[in-house]
């Protein structure tokens, strides 16, 4: 290979199916006539210009990655890639393209992050049924130049990344079946019908935004990320199947009574750090519907002044964590029932960093956990780690 390939810069690696040049000061790609090469490396380099025949010596290539370097519209020919037949994963991320190229059907990856996409068209995609992944986060997408029919050809679409665009509604027409990661968004308004996994974090969603019933029939969806948004508290109509809620580092003031009745089998994971939580925003009632299911719940980094009412109805609760509030008490039959002679299924809870004499906290305040030294206490704001 390395007689046939004399152009190539010394600091390229050469296998027998693969070539990767990365990092290499490459302008231009060199004419590759190997119908054994499957995967081409060509990242970080300074490629400005692709004609249309560059790959015609290269029908079996699977893998093309072209991340990090200089192409735009007008340097990369528009059939660049239509002759690759057999291309599976194609990288473009970090270039300056303003379109979507055109692209084989083949194609099952496809990255085009942080790039000067100026919007989705109808024919954007147009092929693309076999695609599973597809990135797009930090270009220059919004509500006005994406298209209803951008994906509509993404049948097997499984993951799509939106993050870093100028989107406030998450783009209609989107597949059933996706795995997502959308933001930022102000305004949420979902007809899906399938995802396992939604990620909207680090955007500006608020509840008045978030349309009712927006996802509640989506079956299939277990895990939901709105962290980092402007959520004032948890939010309603949650869909009915969700195992994980990630809330964390929202403004959440309050979690409404009942808001997890309707969830069947019930949260497994709910993370509320970093919120604004005061003990009179958890009602007895709040966690409702979880008792069975909920094993951590996560309220470190709130404004707690007491524990939160409603912890020892979640008997299946393992983990707990309410470290970094203003809690100054422990009272009795607050974390454990001294009524019941079952012991809890708490295997760490955490408390340090409160306000909490420790020499004021009743002896049998933790009497329902097994391990006690699962229960950290210390230190308490005021006084060292070794007090």
């Amino acid at each position: 290979m390395e007689q046939a390939m004399p152009s190539l810069p010394a600091s390229c690696l050469l296998a027998q199916a693969a070539i990767a040049c990365g990092n290499a000061k490459m302008k231009h790609i060199p004419a590759l006539t190997d119908p054994g090469l499957t995967t081409l490396y060509l990242a970080e380099n300074e490629i400005a210009k692709i004609p249309a025949h560059t790959f015609l010596g290269l029908p079996n290539l699977e893998w093309l990655d072209l991340s990090k370097n200089r192409l735009d519209a007008r340097g990369l020919h528009p059939g660049a890639f239509k002759n690759l037949t057999r291309l599976k994963r194609l990288n473009l991320d970090g270039n300056q393209l303003s379109t979507v190229p055109a692209l084989p059907a083949s194609l099952q990856e496809l990255k085009l992050n942080d790039n000067h996409l100026q919007g989705l068209q109808h024919s954007s995609f147009r092929g693309l049924s076999k695609l599973l992944t597809l990135e797009v986060e930090g270009n220059q997408l919004h509500d006005g130049n994406i298209s209803p029919l951008a994906f509509r050809t993404l049948d097997n679409l499984l993951y799509l990344r939106l993050d870093r665009n100028r989107l406030r509604t998450i783009p209609p027409g989107l597949p059933a079946s996706l795995q997502m990661s959308l933001g930022p968004f102000a305004q949420v308004t979902m007809a899906l019908r399938g995802p396992e996994t939604v990620a909207s974090d680090h955007n500006r969603l608020q509840e008045d935004r978030l349309a009712p019933r927006a996802w509640i029939d989506l079956p299939k969806l277990e895990t939901l990320d709105l962290s980092h948004n402007r959520l004032v508290h948890v939010p309603s109509f949650l869909p009915r199947g969700l195992r994980r809620l990630l809330l964390h580092h929202n403004h959440i003031e309050r979690i409404p009574g009942y808001v997890f009745a309707h969830m069947k089998p019930g949260l497994e994971f709910l993370h509320l750090s970093y919120n604004s939580l005061r003990a009179d925003g958890i009602h007895d009632v709040s966690f409702w519907g979880l008792r069975t299911s909920l094993a951590e719940l996560l309220l470190d980094h709130n404004q707690l002044q007491a524990i939160p009412r409603g912890l020892l109805g979640l008997k299946g609760l393992q983990v707990l964590r309410l470290s970094y509030n203003k809690i100054r008490h422990v009272p009795l039959n607050s974390i454990c029932d001294t009524r019941a002679a079952q012991d809890s299924n708490l295997i760490s809870t955490r408390l340090e960093n409160n306000f909490i004499d420790r020499r004021r906290i009743p002896p049998t305040a933790f009497s329902c956990i097994r391990a006690y030294h699962s229960v950290v206490l210390q230190p308490q704001q005021g006084e060292g780690e070794s007090s």
